[in-house]
């Protein structure tokens, strides 16, 4: 089980790892630890339906950055929409 404060840092790496992958750059500090921890409420959510278990850090670590992921590909999404308006 991760603590919160473990929480708190994998929401921060996973924040900017998503960063890194859906745009090359992060969102600032602050920003990247609430879109990790956004995240790895989303990818709990998503591992649950498709039955993917994680345990230790490592596994909340993939599930938070699968789940920021998914959060900053949807943002891009409504963004792109909004700018073709």
């Amino acid at each position: 089980m991760v603590r919160p404060f473990g929480a708190v840092i994998i929401g921060l790496v996973a924040g900017w790892l998503a960063g890194k992958l859906m745009r090359g750059r992060g969102y600032g500090l602050l920003a990247d630890i609430v879109l990790g921890l956004i995240g790895a409420i989303i990818g709990n959510w998503m591992f649950n339906r498709l039955g993917i278990e994680t345990s230790g850090a490592l596994g909340f670590l993939a599930m938070a950055t699968v789940g920021a992921v998914v959060l900053v590909g949807a943002a891009h999404l409504v963004g792109a929409t909004r700018l073709s308006d």
